[in-house]
């Protein structure tokens, strides 16, 4: 195998080894906010997706294009359906009081 593949693949099982380790020990009062944060930055990840798909260098650059395209939207898609559902649950469902002017 070439050493840029190797060093490729090692640098992506660290992150993602580090980044499982650093959300398991998140609090619960952090989810929301760090799920904002992660919906940042899967858009980033989609537009480099976009960027990889529409070069249109080879079939498998597009293909795996499309499918990081697909995966990072359905993740900003239900983060922010899940964020959207835990704010909801803040409000108050009763009559509104109304402020003196």
């Amino acid at each position: 195998m070439d050493q840029e593949i190797l060093t490729n693949l090692y640098v992506f099982m660290l992150a993602a080894f580090i980044g499982f380790e650093v959300i398991r020990r998140v609090s619960p009062l952090l989810h929301t906010p760090l799920m904002s944060l992660t919906n940042a930055l899967d858009a980033i990840a989609i537009v480099g997706a976009i960027i990889l798909a529409g070069e249109g260098k080879s079939t498998l650059a597009i293909v795996l294009g499309t499918i990081a395209i697909v995966a990072a939207m359905t993740n900003v898609v239900g983060g922010f359906v899940i964020t959207d559902r835990m704010l909801r649950m803040f409000k108050s469902s009763g009559p509104q009081k109304q402020g003196h002017p």
